[in-house]
């Protein structure tokens, strides 16, 4: 699966021209509005609607009411849409109007995407397009339980992926360690652990961090690197988000500044 964020800066003036999806894709449009034209049928997209896209079919988009809009795009190999589900026609939908079923994974890929939430952006991407098949084929895909074999599965995944956390680990090489497909291992690892494989990854990641910020004199921006992350500024977000303090104040905390842990207890509720 691959991700493109998109900004149309096309308006009213500018003349619609053919185009034609390459692949399986389902785009969250987040800003903005376009026509859709595609198949003999016409939509109109605005925010919270999604455009699906079915590999040769040829569309045209308008923008005849306002200038420009954006989108989050998910492109979707045959082998991964296979894994998911669901009838060719639903692939062949075209759009969907805003629905809070959807709208709400869209946001949750966004925030992903811009390094507000610490869930996965391939592993919400995933979620998101399961659930666009689901509603738009009228099905509940139920939770699958998990026989001995397959929990024995995502243990050792989550050791391996503890092990490794300073290493750059995705869902897809994950789960090739598992033995399973993308999609199947994202459903059996939260099903069994109840976290993603991503959110296991940052958490690691922050355990490593404290650890290291209690007890050792590396500068905050070598911690950073050597637990994993490959940015400063992702590190100290997704460390304060965590701990609600940043990572220098959490270190002045580990060496004795009573004042930050009492601070922090005085704003419990």
């Amino acid at each position: 699966m691959s991700v493109i964020d998109y900004r149309c800066e096309l308006g009213p003036a500018d003349e619609p021209f053919p185009e034609r999806h390459e692949g399986f894709s389902v785009s969250y449009v987040r800003k903005g509005s376009f026509g859709y034209r595609s198949r003999g049928a016409s939509s109109e997209l605005v925010a919270g609607s999604l455009l699906v896209g079915h590999p040769g079919d040829e569309y045209v988009c308008t923008h005849d009411h306002v200038h420009g809009d954006e989108c989050l795009s998910f492109f979707l190999v045959p082998e991964l849409v296979e894994a998911i589900g669901g009838r060719s026609e639903v692939w062949r939908t075209g759009s969907v109007p805003p629905l809070s079923e959807l709208m709400v994974l869209g946001e949750l890929a966004q925030a992903a995407a811009e390094g507000r939430s610490d869930a996965g952006l391939d592993e919400v991407g995933l979620l998101f397009a399961a659930r666009f098949v689901e509603v738009v084929s009228g099905r509940e895909r139920g939770r699958p339980e998990a026989g001995a074999r397959d929990r024995r599965r995502a243990v050792e995944a989550a050791l391996w992926i503890d092990a490794s956390s300073h290493e750059p680990i995705d869902l897809e090489s994950a789960a090739a360690g598992a033995g399973l497909s993308p999609f199947h291992f994202l459903r059996l690892f939260s099903g069994v652990l109840g976290v993603t494989p991503h959110q296991y990854l940052i958490r690691s990641r922050l355990k490593r961090a404290a650890r290291l910020l209690a007890d050792d004199a590396r500068s905050i921006t070598d911690v950073a690197f050597e637990v994993g992350f490959g940015d400063l500024s992702n590190f100290v977000r997704t460390f304060h988000r965590a701990a609600g303090v940043s990572p220098r104040v959490f270190r002045k905390a580990a060496k004795g500044d009573r004042k930050i842990l009492q601070d922090r207890l005085a704003a419990l509720p």
